[in-house]
């Protein structure tokens, strides 16, 4: 254990998550506090933005903050590696949340949720079923199944369909996995290649620079086991099901990605009588993971939004 922080394992569906606590200024473990579940983005890991940013910045507001590494990512269980599937994703939260509440020192009335780019859907879609969570966040959220349906399948997503399950066939067989990476080897890379799209190539800096670069950061997925994406949405049923307070933080400067379109989306459909959104003007999606006067931004609304609620 290092100074605030408690390297820890929780149990999932047949395999342990890797997870990161961070504990409050002047922790005592005969006292109870709120707890707040951080998810990392797609292709993220719990070192990066879900946790050495906002894990580490709510966790000195007062809370125990948990930040995770999905199932079959970063230094979790799980295999075959690099799969990104909404529904364990949004399971794992749920198996976050079980350990928490055996926790001495955490009150299981007062957890709440934050994501951060696909984990901020992922954060919105558990909050609609697991009503453990009391208030959710979400910084740069994107629905992943609507970017998969639409861009990331080039706006073909049955052909998609088809060419998964002939790989997946192929693989069953014996061939070798397809591995899609996201994002090109670095920022030279993605000039060179014309890749200058301003979600793309921020996530490239982010991702492939010493900026945000760690090793459970992979930006890769299974190419086979991504149907289920291409047929998920993050947002379904929210008119009736997403009743906990909500707080949507989104920057002003939109991407391929979709973060903008989509937190207008979700607040305006949420069924939550008390949701706040918070545009960072002038900023964009990967601003929000570690810039200081976005950060600052989103934080100076969350920080109170879970003290109210939490």
């Amino acid at each position: 254990m290092t100074e605030n922080i408690k390297h820890i394992t929780v149990p999932a569906l047949a395999w342990d998550l890797a997870a990161d606590l961070y504990l409050p200024p002047g922790f005592d473990e005969g006292r109870t506090y709120p707890a707040i579940v951080s998810v990392h983005p797609v292709g993220s890991c719990k070192e990066q933005t879900s946790g050495n940013v906002y894990g580490k910045a709510l966790a000195q507001a007062g809370y125990v903050v948990i930040a995770y590494d999905a199932s079959f990512q970063g230094a979790s269980g799980g295999t075959p590696r690099s799969i990104e599937d909404p529904y364990f994703r949004v399971s794992d939260i749920s198996y976050v949340i079980d350990h928490l509440v055996t926790l001495p020192y955490v009150d299981a009335d007062r957890i709440g949720a934050i994501g951060v780019c696909g984990g901020g859907a992922y954060a919105i879609n558990a909050a609609m079923t697991d009503r453990r969570i009391k208030a959710v966040g979400s910084v740069s959220g994107v629905n992943f199944g609507r970017l998969m349906h639409e861009a990331f399948s080039g706006y073909d997503p049955l052909a998609t369909l088809d060419a998964i399950a002939e790989q997946r066939t192929a693989e069953a067989r014996g061939a070798a996995p397809r591995v899609n990476q996201f994002l090109p080897a670095d920022p030279a890379a993605a000039r060179e290649a014309g890749l200058t799209e301003l979600d793309l190539f921020e996530a490239t800096d982010y991702y492939r620079t010493d900026r945000g670069q760690q090793p459970g950061g992979r930006t890769e997925a299974l190419f086979a086991r991504q149907a289920t994406a291409v047929g998920w949405d993050a947002f379904h049923r929210a008119e009736v099901l997403l009743t906990r307070p909500l707080c949507v933080v989104v920057g002003d400067k939109p991407g391929a990605f979709g973060a903008y379109r989509d937190g207008l989306e979700i607040y305006r459909r949420a069924a939550s009588q008390d949701k706040e959104l918070v545009v960072a003007e002038g900023f964009s999606h990967y601003d929000l993971y570690d810039r200081a006067e976005p950060v600052r931004i989103a934080l100076d609304r969350l920080v109170p939004f879970y003290g109210k609620h939490l």
